[in-house]
């Protein structure tokens, strides 16, 4: 009895977990389900011409590629740019430290705006770039460097807190026992550092996937080439045509969910393996 007392050690656990599942069922569950409902009464044909036509796929491999590229540039960069505002004190660091949640306070379409003036072939940089050949605004790459911006935040944030609990001490303890640079990072940093990084990866990953106000301004939004899934939802709605934005929308939510729960669970194998 004394066991099983202590398992519940919240007071009211069965009330907060009744309105825990009640929240998450009117927030998420119900909404999602109403989409799942609305495209099944469809019908196979129509649901597979609304989509996979020509169009939706291009849009698909766009938002996916694009998304999964601009995470893993965002793991990298954020990590290192984690590491630095945690372990090296310079001057500005807590100027720096705020601009790394610009794009979370930033609307999204001042984001995008700011991005093809900056990019565009008359803007600061995109003046620069044309002569090289190089032309983002406008192109898949400047969807790659939309998403890329939007994204950083999730790694930094999600890193830093694990950086800051890391003591520099076991780093100097591993060089004292003969460990060279990569040996440390193997098994001193990599274990404490890898599950958050692939747990902020994951969410850069979902955010850019969802993204549509800081892309649709320098994507260009054209057909087969640089539109993106949501925007091709905004534009089935625009239409009147809300069955074809239902089925692109559960496309997304399946292919999403799927690759999230892949994520989490390599997350926590990876955990397991090095704990063990």
């Amino acid at each position: 009895m004394a066991a099983s007392r202590q398992r519940f050690v919240l007071p009211g656990f069965g009330i907060s977990l009744g309105f825990t599942l009640a929240y998450l069922g009117i927030i998420v569950l119900i909404p999602l389900a109403a989409a799942f409902l609305k495209a099944s009464g469809m019908g196979w044909p129509a649901f597979a011409r609304a989509a996979f036509s020509p169009r939706v796929l291009a849009a698909y491999r766009l938002s996916f590629f694009c998304s999964l590229a601009a995470a893993a540039v965002n793991a990298v960069f954020g990590l290192i740019v984690a590491w630095v505002l945690v372990r090296y004190p310079f001057p500005g660091r807590r100027l720096v430290d705020a601009l790394v949640d610009l794009p979370f306070a930033l609307p999204t379409a001042v984001a995008g705006i700011a991005l093809t003036a900056l990019y565009a072939p008359t803007g600061w940089l995109g003046h620069w770039l044309e002569p090289l050949g190089i032309h983002v605004a406008f192109t898949r790459l400047g969807v790659f460097v939309a998403l890329t911006f939007i994204g950083l935040p999730f790694v930094v944030r999600t890193v830093q807190p694990v950086l800051q609990e890391l003591e520099p001490e076991l780093e100097e303890a591993s060089a004292t026992l003969g460990a060279n640079r990569w040996q440390t990072i193997r098994r001193v940093l990599l274990p404490e550092i890898l599950p958050p990084l692939l747990t902020g990866f994951a969410l850069a990953f979902a955010r850019a996937l969802g993204e549509y106000g800081s892309v649709v301004f320098i994507s260009g939004n054209m057909p087969m080439k640089t539109e993106i899934v949501p925007l091709l939802i905004i534009t089935k709605l625009e239409q009147y045509d809300y069955a074809g934005a239902t089925a692109i929308a559960v496309v997304m939510l399946v292919a999403s969910f799927l690759l999230l729960l892949l994520l989490n669970l390599l997350q926590k194998r990876t955990h397991r393996f090095y704990r063990a």
